[in-house]
Parts: C-alpha cells; sequence; structure tokens
C-alpha cells in the first residue's frame, strides 16, 4: 500500500495536472477556432462591455431574473461551486504538499470550515442526484453519464473528509481520495465538466449578443 500511496501522490498527480491543463487550454483553444471557421460573424459583435456585464450579474446570487426565480436552487448552486472550489484550494493538507514539492505556500481555511466547506459539496452532490430522480424536465434531460459525473465529483469530497476523520483504513481512504481527485480533474476538460471553463465564454457571448445586437438584457 506504501508503493501505491507513494506512485498515486507522486508522478500520477502531475500527470493528471499535465492532463487537466492541456486538456482545458485545448478544449478552450478548439472552440475558439470552431467558432472562428463556422460562425466567425460572432467576434463582430463581441464587446467587452457586454460581456462582463453579463458575466458580473451571472456570478452575483440573485443577479439575474433566472436565479431569481428558482431561489433554493440559487442558493445550493452557489454555495456548492464556491466550496467546490475554495476547500480544494486552502485545504491546509493540500497547501502543505505543495509546499514540500515547489515551495509555494498560502493561508488555509480552519479544519471546521473546510470540514463545513466539504459537507455543503457533499450535499450539494445530494441535492442535485435528488433533482435529476424527481423534477422532469430534469430527468428528461439527463443520462447515465451526469450520475457518472455527480459520482466523480463527491468521491473527493467523501474520501477526503472520511480519510481526515479517519474512518474505516485511513491509508486506502487516502489512496481512494487522491484517485479519486484527479480523475475529476482530468475529466474536467472532455466532460460536461468543462462548463467551468467555458461558461465565461457562454456569458459573453450570450452578453454580448443581447447588450449589441438585441439592445436586450439576458440577465
Amino acid at each position: 500500500m506504501h508503493s501505491i500511496y507513494n506512485f498515486v501522490s507522486g508522478p500520477l498527480v502531475w500527470l493528471a495536472f499535465i492532463i487537466f491543463f492541456g486538456g482545458s487550454l485545448y478544449k478552450i483553444y478548439s472552440l475558439i477556432a470552431l467558432t472562428r471557421e463556422k460562425e466567425k460573424f460572432i467576434f463582430s459583435f463581441m464587446s467587452w462591455k457586454y460581456s462582463l456585464r453579463s458575466i458580473l450579474h451571472w456570478l452575483i446570487p440573485f443577479g439575474s431574473l433566472g436565479w431569481r426565480s428558482k431561489p433554493i436552487l440559487t442558493v445550493v448552486t452557489f454555495g456548492f461551486h464556491i466550496c467546490l472550489v475554495i476547500a480544494p484550494i486552502f485545504l491546509l493538507s493540500h497547501i502543505i504538499l505543495w509546499d514540500e514539492s515547489l515551495g509555494i505556500r498560502w493561508g488555509a481555511l480552519s479544519d471546521t470550515m473546510a470540514d463545513v466547506m466539504t459537507i455543503i459539496v457533499i450535499i450539494g452532490c445530494i441535492f442535485y442526484l435528488i433533482r435529476r430522480l424527481t423534477q422532469k424536465e430534469v430527468k428528461f434531460v439527463t443520462s447515465t453519464s451526469d450520475y457518472v459525473l455527480l459520482a466523480i465529483v463527491a468521491a473527493p469530497f467523501v474520501t477526503g473528509f472520511l480519510a481526515y476523520h479517519q474512518t474505516f483504513a485511513y491509508q486506502t481512504m487516502m489512496v481512494l481520495h487522491i484517485i479519486s481527485g484527479e480523475i475529476m480533474l482530468v475529466a474536467i476538460p472532455f466532460t460536461r465538466l468543462s462548463h467551468m471553463l467555458l461558461s465565461p465564454l457562454t456569458r459573453a457571448y450570450m452578453g454580448s449578443e443581447f447588450g449589441g445586437v438585441r439592445h436586450a438584457r439576458d440577465y
């Protein structure tokens, strides 16, 4: 188990980051290249003003009509995504690993706050699962891959929580935590999780079209 841990926490981590960053750059580049090839006219009305206005309103809780129309979903979505990003970056154990590997470190969350944010992410995954199973309009567009993606997102947080609290076999949980985190990183550019990369571009396009062409708001 020790040799497996060294492998997944060493070479496999760097491989996952290489695939994540390389895949992310390729995903963004290929989208822009395809747009230039198929719908080059889009660039003629792209506007920083309307793009940033749209992005800003959709980044603010209840800042758009869509968010205001579904308050429970809005609260869960913002809490989920904020914790999903903040918790891994500012978790003390993760910062220590960066310090040991590259000699860089930054401020960390308290253990209690990290636990709370982890639980919020897990609850968010459960909420999205129930929503896909019970709401007809969501269930209609849900495929098996959506359930798999929910599991991929939940797994690093569930295993990390269990490992930190030393539930079950600690080293086994740590290995599963690292592997599940690497799977999530690798999956981001190549699955629907890529919305984290592409949503700003989508909002920029929508904002520019509505603001510059239709002279209306998209929020």
